[in-house]
């Protein structure tokens, strides 16, 4: 009885072993695509930036890459030494330690994708992941002893906004741009939306009559709703009062013609909404105009951060209103006190 059983076994343990096998390779050819699934725009688009430096890299090496973004087989030779090579070379050229921290973390994961797909052994898998990046204190002693410290259009420090400075970013005139300009500027200042999240905003998100607005927060997946600052909630009623929010649109739309208001023939909104790029060029227009250059939407973020740690608001009220997932990335954002101990309290 028992010879019957155990021969009885082995074609469906075979037959089990073939379809492991099976599903494997599937899995494998598969394992780029469905990695970038799960990733949003915005990550996948710097992810690609950064594998295609890399592979600039390997060609000054005389080392032909092909796609390492989506071709698994292009990984097939990549070493640990030429990642260790990559991290070097990107310090030599002045890349800030934090971009190259990051460019080496998205060279990790896809060296993970093809070790995956079969195309890496893991052997060599385990060797690259050893390559380190560098901490916040080795990052300064790096930054000490090299000529070039920085590269890029990435700011080393955010531009600080005075509270008069602030008020003239909002103080737009009374046309359809100024209008919109003082709308974008009070959801960046008053609330420190993301770029992407300003511009993703639609106006059957926006509630006037209970002063709520309701918008989607993709880096964190999360739907939140923030009650409007008086300045944001008077910008959109005078966009509502004269017409300006069209039903079923976006918020914020683009200027028919340049950046520049003309007294005589100001310019007049589109339907079409604003995009990040065009939301950052108007910011930094902006900011030009009250003698603040180099302004960004983010700048703008860190300001409301600040502004409201400065006021005594609770971190983790800070953390959920700034749609952070944790209490670290905050301290990114807020400015040290003048004085260390000044919010402690013994007593």
């Amino acid at each position: 009885m028992n010879t019957e059983d155990n021969s009885l076994s082995l074609p469906i343990h075979d037959a089990l072993a073939q379809a492991g096998q099976a599903a494997n390779q599937a899995a494998e050819r598969h394992r780029f695509a469905d990695y970038r699934l799960r990733r949003a725009e915005q990550t996948l688009r710097r992810q690609q930036a950064d594998l295609a430096l890399f592979a600039a890299f390997m060609l000054e090496l005389d080392v032909a890459a092909g796609s390492l973004w989506d071709d698994p087989s292009a990984w097939r030779g990549v070493t640990w030494g030429l990642v260790e090579a990559f991290v070097k070379w990107q310090l030599q050229l002045g890349y800030s330690v934090s971009t190259v921290n990051v460019r080496l973390s998205t060279v990790k994961t896809y060296a993970r994708l093809a070790m995956q797909s079969g195309t890496l052994s893991s052997q060599e898998y385990a060797m690259l992941r050893s390559v380190q990046g560098y901490s916040q204190a080795e990052g300064r002693r790096v930054d000490q002893r090299r000529p070039q410290k920085r590269r890029g259009l990435k700011k080393a420090v955010p531009v600080a906004l005075t509270p008069e400075q602030v008020q003239a970013l909002k103080g737009r005139p009374d046309t359809p741009q100024g209008r919109r300009d003082r709308l974008l500027m009070c959801l960046l200042l008053d609330h420190g939306l993301r770029v992407g999240e300003v511009a993703a905003l639609a106006v059957d998100e926006l509630d006037l009559e209970r002063g709520l607005l309701r918008f989607y927060r993709p880096k964190v997946n999360k739907e939140q709703v923030h009650r409007l600052s008086p300045d944001t909630l008077q910008a959109a009623q005078a966009c509502v009062r004269v017409g300006e929010l069209l039903a079923q649109g976006l918020l914020l739309r683009q200027s028919r013609r340049g950046g520049k208001d003309k007294i005589e023939k100001p310019p007049r909104l589109a339907e079409s909404g604003m995009t990040e790029r065009a939301i950052t060029r108007r910011v930094c227009q902006l900011g030009k105009e009250i003698g603040v250059f180099g302004l960004s939407a983010h700048d703008c973020r860190h300001y409301w951060a600040t502004s409201a740690a400065r006021h005594g608001t609770d971190p983790f009220a800070l953390q959920e209103a700034g749609g952070w997932s944790s209490l670290a990335m905050p301290r990114h954002y807020v400015e040290d006190n003048e004085i260390a101990n000044e919010n402690v309290k013994l007593e």
